[in-house]
């Protein structure tokens, strides 16, 4: 049995999310059954961890296990020739049998983007959220600097979510400007929480619009009560940037 990894992009606007479900077409299931096509051979693809609904992806990690005598290249062309215009395959590469896009991984890197202008804009909508208000930057610079290490994240965490442990550590958050002109706030963690980073960014543009102090995200932070953080950022402004093994 082959190990492979593969390293995906995909537009998630028109998926239910990374993973199968009942309700929707799911990127997994496609994957999935663009490798069958190619390979003739039923494979469970594993994921670095789930996308959300409408949520993209630039670097999401991937590895399945197959028994085909196909060259790597022969199956990576043949996948991309099979799969829809909004989901590629960036790299295929045969790896060792211990390999697992899941359990291997040391940390995410997400980046959201939010357009900051008063004018709704025409283009681009599927990809950042827009906010018409003026933000602060130097305020929720001052906010995120309170996410930095390790804390209990219950605040930000999905309601009805069943995960017990919601403690995480926040390796880096960065916000700027990014050269399309867009504000991008980078967060790298390892490991997230359902919809962390949507409620973590909902709660930082408060504070940019001046509805909260940037002090106030410690005392959300103790709280562990979502009910106390900020609203949920739209899912098209987060993009999966990059997963480090």
């Amino acid at each position: 049995m082959r190990n492979f990894k593969m390293t995906i992009e995909y537009d998630g606007s028109a998926y239910c999310g990374w993973q199968r479900q009942e309700n929707g077409i799911s990127i997994q299931q496609l994957l999935e059954e663009a490798i069958e096509v190619i390979t003739g051979q039923k494979v469970s693809v594993i994921g670095s961890g789930r996308t959300d609904a409408g949520v993209h992806a630039l670097n999401q990690v991937g590895s399945f296990k197959c028994s085909t005598k196909l060259p790597v290249n022969k199956i990576f062309m043949g996948i991309n020739s099979v799969l829809p215009e909004d989901i590629v395959v960036k790299k295929l590469e045969e790896v060792g049998d211990d390999f697992h896009a899941l359990r291997d991984v040391k940390s995410k890197i997400y980046v959201y983007k939010i357009c900051n202008q008063r004018l709704r804009p025409a283009l681009g909508r599927n990809y950042f959220w827009h906010v018409r208000f003026p933000l602060d930057i130097g305020k929720m610079k001052k906010a995120a600097k309170y996410l930095l290490g390790t804390h209990d994240f219950s605040c930000f965490c999905a309601t009805g979510t069943n995960v017990k442990d919601r403690v995480r550590t926040i390796v880096d958050i960065e916000i700027k400007t990014g050269n399309d002109g867009l504000i991008e706030i980078k967060v790298e963690s390892q490991g997230f929480l359902k919809y962390m980073v949507r409620n973590i960014i909902g709660t930082l543009v408060e504070v940019g619009q001046g509805k909260r102090k940037p002090e106030e995200m410690k005392l959300i932070i103790e709280s562990k009560n979502r009910n106390i953080a900020g609203v949920t950022a739209p899912a098209c402004g987060l993009f999966l940037k990059e997963v480090k093994y």
